[in-house]
């Protein structure tokens, strides 16, 4: 016997009568949400074991669903693991993090950047702390460090794929979940180590419990949401509060629950989200300052200042103090350009935008197909909660001033891979109306025009797929509009000629980014060239990966902007302008530089104070330094001795040097070596009390390149850098240059 809820679950009849249903109810059962039914073994049977209830999934399920959702599961598994050593440390900023996170539980719990707790990264600690334990467990190493980050890829897609088979059906999940798995900045930063990998599965569970609570109106899935949104923000602060107004707004309007309750519910989710992000908030902020370490990013060394100011509004309007611009952007766009075509231009597009216009128009197909459904209807819900983060989330994106790097746009992958997942096969079920299958076949011409355009912005990465896109995809667009009189072979064969179409502009980046290691502050998905930002407003110059106007910057034996085997966070200019590269060796005149023995930046030297800036990037400041084997043991040696073994201006230089000899390293300034820590005063009684042993010449922008804190026009550790070359023993070994603190020169 079949229930309405059961017909609901697994959808309606198709038009032909003889064909599986890939989406849900066409008619009446629509007007209503209904929860799933959960399967229960009857009276007198036996339970199946364990892995064939696995294998087999529910019983209601015809026997390919739970095969294909653990293929799906398995296949993006294994892509994501291919080649992952190739990243090495990836971020050496956030490795350095776990790397003392493994050795030091206080480090952990802060977020250190070193075992000896003088520096927090400039984001909460959340997204360390799998990493960390992992290093604990298996020791110090790539594969340690980024698995973790793959299995919340996997999640992601599992969770993803769940939410939609439960309103919709299997194939709406599995087309969400292989699109999520297959778009190129989900393959990028799914197995790197930023703290944008535990945003979008938190944001996928926040959206999938948000939908549960509106099946039937239960206050616990509005409460683990707000859990959900509190952890969230303890990965990476406000991004995570982007999708609560239309999601508090869906749910206060369509629950099936009475409107008193609705109000009371929100507010419980509130509560929770307070208590799962602010208990962390609250130790740090009510922790002695002189017992914790500094908060990084930070001007005051409050976490809450950092929260609203350099990673809040300061993004939004572009005013963020101690940036590597200085403060006061104001909305200028100095991170690439803004406005309502953010996401489909240049610098963005190749990231994330491919199935965009697909989602966008099936977005409004599924508003219009629920327009007469009532106010609890559960389907225009989804469409709603899902629909509603990938706007809000795009438009703040969109026209954010402060910093914005093209990897951010992760966030959105999950959304939109859920839109195309849920129109598609409610587009399919109203296949035999007319306006269905037109608004179907635009979505796929569309993506495949979009796809069209895309792969010609890199016109030497396969040539042959664009045209195979577009013919595809317009093929496969005019067999969808007849699918309904078509037999069932052909109609699935313009399905799956529709699909693949779609998909393959993406695949091909997504492959073209596994196939490359990743490493620095800055990275970008697909093959070289596909992200291009322009300069200040507008387009030109050109950037891959690095600071506004500035060119392509490539690693050890790589060509500047050709490199295969390896990218590199690195920049060509200042975010002052300029024509030509920063000096240094083999310089280009376009704006390019390609570093000696370095990834992707200028050659090591003296301090700022000097005229040097060592490491990679900009002094280190995108990624750092290569570490000889004499620097190695130079600073191990007697490094026992010492709380911190070196100091360096500016995180990545420091990592550097932390990950190469496993000791603490004082990261001067934090990330950008612009944060007031450690003063003067307090880095001088560090050296009388024989707490550090070197100082590391270079890294950072310091106070000569429009950084610094808004109270002095001389930065911190330009001041340090001064007192160091002035009154130390300078060392130097092979192109690194040291300071020796045990060895005064007066």
């Amino acid at each position: 016997m079949t229930t309405q809820s059961d017909t609901s679950h697994q959808g309606g009849a198709s038009p032909s009568g003889a064909e599986p249903s890939w989406g849900p109810p066409s008619s009446t059962a629509l007007q209503e949400p209904v929860a799933p039914p959960t399967a229960a073994p009857r009276s007198g049977e036996p339970k199946q074991p364990f892995f064939h209830r696995v294998w087999r999934g529910r019983p209601e399920d015809p026997r390919w669903v739970r095969p294909a959702f653990l293929a799906l599961l398995v296949a993006t598994g294994l892509l994501y693991l291919y080649n992952l050593s190739a990243s090495g440390y990836a971020n050496s900023f956030y490795s350095a993090a776990v790397q003392a996170g493994s050795q030091s539980w206080k480090a952990l719990f802060f977020g250190s950047l070193d075992s000896a707790n003088a520096i927090t990264v400039d984001k909460p600690p959340a997204s360390l702390w799998p990493m960390a334990l992992s290093v604990r467990i298996f020791g110090l190493n790539s594969w340690a460090i980024l698995v973790p980050e793959v299995l919340m890829g996997v999640a992601t897609v599992g969770v993803l794929y769940g939410a939609l088979r439960r309103r919709f059906s299997p194939a709406a999940g599995l087309i969400a979940g292989a699109v999520l798995a297959l778009t190129p900045v989900a393959a990028l930063m799914f197995r790197f180590n930023n703290p944008d990998a535990m945003l979008a599965l938190l944001m996928t569970v926040t959206i999938y419990c948000v939908v549960r609570a509106l099946e039937d109106g239960r206050t616990k899935w509005l409460v683990w949401a707000g859990v959900a949104v509190g952890f969230a923000f303890l990965a990476k602060t406000l991004q995570a509060f982007l999708i609560l107004p239309p999601l508090a707004v869906v749910y206060a309007v369509c629950a099936p629950v009475p409107l008193r309750k609705r109000f009371a519910q929100l507010g419980l989710s509130a509560v929770a989200m307070v208590v799962a992000g602010g208990w962390w908030v609250a130790i740090v902020e009510l922790w002695p300052a002189s017992s914790r370490p500094y908060i990084g990013g930070s001007q005051n060394n409050s976490f809450l200042e950092l929260t609203f100011g350099y990673n809040g509004l300061g993004r939004i309007n572009g005013d963020e103090t101690g940036s590597v611009g200085g403060g006061g952007g104001g909305g200028t766009g100095q991170w690439g350009e803004t406005g309502w075509n953010r996401m489909f231009n240049s610098e963005i597009g190749s990231q994330i935008a491919w199935l965009l216009p697909a989602a966008l128009i099936l977005f409004v197909a599924g508003i219009v197909l629920t327009r007469k459904a009532r106010r609890t209807d559960l389907t225009r819900s989804s469409f709603l909660a899902w629909g509603g983060a990938l706007l809000m989330t795009a438009i703040i994106f969109s026209y954010m001033a402060g910093i914005f790097h093209q990897y951010y746009t992760v966030a959105l992958a999950p959304y939109i891979a859920a839109v195309v997942g849920m129109g598609a096969t409610v587009l399919w079920e109203e296949r035999s109306k007319v306006w269905a299958s037109l608004t179907l076949a635009g979505a796929v011409t569309a993506t495949a025009a979009w796809g069209y355009v895309l792969l010609n912005r890199t016109p030497t990465y396969l040539p042959w797929l664009k045209w195979l896109v577009l013919i595809g995809g317009l093929v496969g667009a005019l067999g969808l509009i007849f699918a309904a009189r078509l037999g069932r072979q052909l109609a699935l064969a313009a399905v799956g000629l529709s699909f693949v179409a779609s998909v393959a502009g993406p695949t091909a980046y997504t492959l073209s980014t596994v196939n490359t290691g990743h490493t620095g502050s800055i990275v970008t998905a697909g093959p070289a060239g596909a992200s291009m930002m322009g300069g200040r407003g507008g387009p030109g110059g050109g950037m891959r990966g690095g600071f506004p106007g500035g060119g392509n910057t490539r690693g050890q034996n790589q060509q500047g902007g050709n490199g295969t085997t390896q990218q590199g966070g690195g920049m060509g200019r200042p975010p002052t302008g300029g024509t030509g590269g920063f000096p240094g060796q083999n310089e280009q005149g376009n704006g390019n530089t390609q570093g000696q023995n370095q990834q992707g930046g200028m050659p090591g030297g003296g301090a700022m104070g000097e005229g040097g800036m060592g490491g990679g990037g900009v002094g280190g400041l995108l990624n750092g330094a290569t570490v000889s084997s004499a620097a190695k043991k130079l600073l191990e040696t007697n490094a026992g001795d010492y709380t911190w073994a070196a100091a360096a201006v500016g995180s990545q230089n420091s990592a550097s040097y932390q990950l190469a000899t496993g000791k603490p390293v004082m990261a001067i300034g934090g990330f950008n070596g612009t944060d007031p820590s450690p003063t003067l005063a307090q880095f001088k009684k560090y050296v009388t009390d024989g707490k550090i042993h070197y100082f590391i010449s270079g890294g950072g922008m310091g106070g000569g390149m429009g950084g610094g804190n808004s109270s002095s026009t001389t930065s911190t550790s330009s001041q340090v850098s001064s007192w160091v070359t002035a009154n130390f023993k300078k060392v130097t070994v092979g192109s690194a240059t040291f300071y020796d603190l045990t060895q005064p020169t007066k």
